[in-house]
């Protein structure tokens, strides 16, 4: 779900170092258009791809997808869990979500219903049935135009009927949502965030971790068609053996901390989504929350980017929690939206590789 950035201090060193020749080409903005366009929803492989263009934690795409006699079947692949910076799989089972929600978005396109149950068993899955009593929903449009952008923003506040709106998208199971806009409440939320965010990066498996998801120039994000490219968060491309080699020296929590500051009082508010229970069905729930919520603010031209540092933090969670007032809830994702200009896109790998027999 949260896309980590590089440092401001790496401008400096891609123009000393000519890595102007790895920016984005046309080989990767073909790849980008390619992937974000329209299939028939009607189709398993159409249902998948649709899924697979959902919001997913440093774009692992931890998910496999399997026909059954009933619809489909989605799993997690462990392969790709992120067991420093997701240690409890929370963000894997709410990707899971994530997808779910498109692809009920997707049958409901070709005219099919949808009904969703998680399943407990052999590691937890999500089935979905299929029925043919299904009407496309508005949000379905937005599935194509969705993208976390992680940039600074304007500034401009959201009116308060899209904030309604917003909030009420985000209506899934027992999940619910806590809007932030009060700037004395989101300095307060933003100093969990910092402290969060230099607990993360002054650990040095959670660096590692982040840094085998990293992709520091088209090339590489286009042979991977996953991972974390660096275009797509506003820095600039490096040959690969460069882009290592300054992360190692300017990945520090003083640089990162003020990258996010920045960014979140650029920000219109803070949305924080929470859940009445704690575990994979609740965070699968939590999933497909989020992702209304990210296509919801996509159909009314507002801008979001996940925050998730201070629920990814065992010690910082119980402190948002109180913050916020919420009682036994978990707080499941933070995000900040605001207005902005669009970013470059993400990639994603092969729907063969991702479909299961």
């Amino acid at each position: 779900m949260r896309r980590r950035t590089l440092l401001t201090g790496v401008a400096a060193a891609a123009a000393a170092g000519g890595a102007s020749m790895l920016a984005s080409g046309p080989d990767y903005q073909e790849a980008a258009a390619a992937l974000w366009s329209a299939r028939d929803p009607a189709s398993f492989e159409g249902l998948v791809h649709y899924a697979s263009l959902a919001a997913n934690s440093h774009n692992s795409q931890p998910w496999r997808f399997r026909k059954t006699t009933e619809g489909v079947t989605i799993l997690p692949d462990l392969a790709r869990a992120l067991p420093e910076a997701d240690g409890d799989n929370h963000h894997l089972f709410a990707s899971l979500g994530c997808a779910a929600e498109n692809l009920v978005l997707a049958a409901g396109a070709s005219g099919r219903s949808a009904a969703l149950v998680f399943d407990p068993s052999g590691g937890g899955s999500v089935r979905i049935a299929l029925g043919h009593a299904g009407e496309k929903h508005p949000l379905f449009d937005a599935i194509l135009e969705r993208q976390c952008t992680r940039s600074a923003y304007d500034g401009r506040t959201v009116p308060a009927p899209d904030l309604a709106r917003l909030a009420a998208a985000t209506k899934v199971g027992g999940t619910d949502i806590t809007i932030v806009e009060d700037r004395a409440r989101v300095e307060q939320v933003l100093e969990l965030i910092l402290l969060a965010d230099a607990a993360q990066v002054s650990n040095p498996a959670f660096a590692a971790e982040l840094k085998s998801w990293l992709r520091f120039n088209a090339r590489a994000a286009v042979a991977s068609g996953d991972g974390l490219y660096s275009a797509a968060s506003g820095n600039p491309t490096l040959p690969t053996f460069l882009g290592r080699f300054m992360f190692d020296r300017f990945f520090t929590p003083e640089r990162e901390n003020d990258r996010y500051a920045g960014q979140v009082r650029s920000s219109a508010g803070l949305a924080v989504i929470h859940s009445e229970g704690d575990g994979p069905a609740h965070w699968v729930d939590a999933g497909r929350a989020c992702q209304r919520f990210a296509l919801q603010a996509t159909a009314l031209g507002i801008r979001h980017a996940h925050l998730n540092q201070p629920v990814e933090v065992a010690s910082v969670r119980p402190q948002l929690q109180a913050l916020l007032g919420l009682g036994g809830r978990r707080p499941d994702m933070v995000l900040r939206f605001g207005y902005g200009p669009a970013m470059p896109r993400s990639l994603r790998r092969p729907i063969s590789a991702v479909i299961e027999a």
